[in-house]
């Protein structure tokens, strides 16, 4: 009978698995062993700068650490972060930290995983078969845009010279990407092909062209064959760690691929999975998008992570830390908060658990996980343990496709932000925008509404101002793009950027 060493091939430093032929294997084999993994979610406070992660990495390393010296089988699965913006210094790496870190961290924050640079050589080739389909007469605009992994503001909107008019193009990053999101989506090789099938490359005479129409699939899937594969790592006390996938989570869905997850929870039993950004963002998008529409596992329990100065030296966003943590309550989903301590807090814990009992929040942990690493957390998570031991594998809630997608959006607003539908207002050209979406997915035969949300937006915000007070909060439609291959509808809320800069460190 095969093991998951059967699939796994050696990748540099780190090892890759066949995610997809094995967990195929489990499923013609339904006798093999296997295990039945619980979902953890680890998620954040909003940020009070887009720049400044909170500290969810370097927890969901301290987490299994701890969990795996109390004896659980406990891993993580993490993402690719981004190049040009993690490592190049925008917000940190995001492979851990201190005493909570893995065993390559250049290997992950600096892309040598393979997958963003496969993911961008692949999208970019669909354009350039979308620029030649130009000059056979089978297109006269491109829609889908080309990537890259290092940001370029003067590539955000370009024209191309084809001897018969400028054509407009335009470049986001490689996170941000449909090809990305297929492949996080995407449960086998043969979906992939499909998905990339239904990509629209762009119009002719007005109507829609999708690239299965003009190009020879396996030319992309060539590309992507070790990139559809897990990288598995370890942290520096030896726990496994999986990495894939990296999409960005204001301006996609910021979760690790699904098939990478499945993997971790047929082989262990807790799966720690780390959602970009803030509840209001990747978090939101695992329970809105991956849950609902998508079959992932619902979570078994979650952990919020904050700073001490975001959750209290800020009094007009302080609201937005015991939103998210009451919101996941509500969901029926054990949760804890998890201050993540900096140098010089120590003297602040007394008063961080006083507030946390005034809010009513399970009892919170708090710690210097870069300082001290998991060795931090294994006293305080009993209550965690406990709590994640007394319940089963939840059930996902229903699907919301097939709802007309402003109500959707109105939904996500008064869920995950907290605006009521009645304050979700539209920027001028939003129904034009709406509109021209519903018109082109229509030319393939598709109804919008079929189509996952996936809410476009700041990450250091929630709502139009997350200062204002919460009678007058808003949130603003803006646009609408559709992503015909992901089966996913960008919606753009308030601020929305795709083509962030690094900072200059």
């Amino acid at each position: 009978m095969a093991t998951v060493e059967d699939f796994t091939s050696q990748y540099g430093l780190v090892r890759k698995i066949d995610a997809f032929g094995y967990l195929d294997y489990l499923k013609n084999n339904p006798d093999a062993p296997r295990k039945h993994g619980k979902v953890v979610l680890v998620t954040a406070d909003t940020p009070l700068k887009a720049s400044r992660g909170e500290g969810k990495t370097t927890t969901t390393i301290a987490l299994i650490d701890a969990l795996r010296k109390r004896g659980i089988d406990a891993t993580a699965v993490l993402r690719q972060p981004s190049m040009g913006i993690t490592a190049a210094g925008s917000k940190g790496g995001a492979s851990g930290g201190g005493k909570a870190s893995l065993t390559h961290p250049e290997l992950i924050d600096w892309g040598l995983c393979g997958e963003m640079g496969a993911i961008e050589a692949a999208q970019n080739l669909l354009v350039s078969f979308a620029e030649k389909a130009i000059d056979d007469g089978k297109l006269d605009t491109v829609l889908v845009p080309r990537v890259s992994e290092v940001p370029s503001r003067s590539l955000r909107s370009v024209a191309v010279d084809y001897g018969k008019g400028d054509v407009p193009e335009k470049m986001v990053l490689t996170p941000t990407c449909e090809l990305m999101q297929i492949v996080v989506l995407s449960r086998s090789m043969d979906e992939i092909g499909e998905r990339v099938s239904a990509m629209i490359a762009g119009t002719l005479d007005g109507k829609p062209v999708t690239f299965g129409e003009f190009i020879d699939l396996w030319r992309i899937t060539n590309i992507l064959a070790d990139a559809v594969k897990p990288a598995l790592t370890e942290t520096s006390k030896g726990t496994p760690v999986y990495v894939h996938g990296g999409p960005f989570a204001n301006v996609s869905i910021g979760i690790p691929t699904l098939v990478s997850v499945e993997l971790a929870c047929a082989l262990h039993d807790v799966v720690v999975v780390e959602a970009g950004y803030g509840a209001d963002a990747g978090a939101q998008k695992w329970l809105d998008i991956a849950s609902r529409e998508y079959g992932a596992q619902w979570p078994s329990a979650a952990l919020v992570v904050t700073r001490a100065t975001t959750w209290r030296d800020d009094p007009a966003r302080q609201w937005r830390y015991p939103f998210h943590v009451n919101r996941l309550e509500k969901l029926g989903i054990p949760t804890f908060p998890l201050v993540n301590l900096w140098d010089g807090e120590d003297d602040q814990i007394p008063a961080l658990r006083e507030t946390a009992a005034e809010l009513g929040f399970r009892e919170p942990i708090i710690g210097n996980l870069f300082r001290d690493g998991g060795d931090g957390l294994t006293g305080q998570i009993d209550d965690f343990v406990t709590a994640l031991e007394a319940v089963g594998v939840p059930s996902n809630p229903e699907s919301r496709k097939g709802e007309d997608i402003v109500d959707t959006v109105r939904w996500i607003a008064a869920n995950a932000y907290g605006v009521p539908a009645e304050r979700v207002v539209f920027k001028p050209g939003f129904e034009e925008s709406l509109n021209a979406a519903r018109e082109l997915v229509a030319g393939v035969g598709r109804d919008l509404n079929d189509f996952a949300v996936c809410a476009v937006k700041s990450p250091a915000t929630m709502t139009d101002d997350d200062a204002a007070a919460a009678e007058e909060r808003t949130v603003t439609l803006k646009k609408v793009e559709v992503r015909a291959g992901s089966g996913i509808a960008q919606v753009n809320l308030t601020k929305s950027l795709t083509t962030p800069m690094p900072k200059i460190v």
